[in-house]
């Protein structure tokens, strides 16, 4: 008997570290959205999440490391839509869904998104994390592509080509369109959209 209170205690204390995880990376990225990466401090996430500062530190070493396991969290939300997009067989309706659910992340997720494109290049992890987003995005753009009849590989007009360009240019110009409006983000998703349409040959 014993060892079973001892066992439920367990799963008690689990259950109650994942609500206070949940409630820093929340707290984190409402941080992200009001003050920014620079502004926000460790006390701040703290506070909102409504623990102590070594509380915190039980959880993560660093203000870095919140914003890492919150890019974590969202971009698995992104490598869904990358797989759903890859598994989809008709091209006009892949393209129109992933740049739907892409605008759906964007505007749910926006400081997260751009604070990886910011941190990418000086935090080894979130560069990792956001190199195998892109990764995945390009692989799911580049089997659009070849669905809808452009040739496989890697020469300029080619289907892997092709789908790196249009990748990073998606990311560039979501990134700006979203530090503007939503409807800014709609215009800019319609015109990505109609740029991967003509890039497949689907629009003339």
């Amino acid at each position: 008997m014993p060892g079973h209170h001892s066992a439920r205690g367990r799963r008690t204390t689990e259950r109650k570290g994942d609500v206070r995880e949940r409630a820093i990376l929340d707290t984190c990225e409402a941080l992200l959205t009001h003050k920014g990466y620079d502004a926000m401090t460790v006390g701040d996430i703290a506070q909102g999440a409504g623990i102590t500062r070594g509380a915190l530190y039980f959880y993560f070493g660093s203000k870095q490391e919140v914003v890492t396991a919150l890019v974590a969290r969202t971009v698995e939300h992104l490598w869904e839509r990358s797989r759903v997009t890859a598994q989809t067989d008709e091209p006009r309706q892949a393209i129109a869904a992933a740049m739907q659910r892409t605008v759906e992340l964007w505007n749910e997720h926006g400081p997260v998104l751009r604070t990886a494109i910011d941190l990418s290049l000086t935090v080894p992890e979130i560069g990792e994390l956001w190199m195998h987003t892109a990764d995945l995005f390009i692989a799911a753009i580049t089997a659009v592509l070849e669905h809808a009849g452009i040739q496989a590989g890697a020469a300029p007009d080619q289907a892997s080509a092709m789908a790196r360009a249009l990748c990073w240019m998606i990311e560039r110009t979501f990134y700006h369109a979203s530090q503007e409006s939503r409807e800014k983000l709609q215009e800019a998703s319609a015109t990505c959209e109609h740029i991967w349409l003509t890039s497949a040959g689907l629009i003339t």
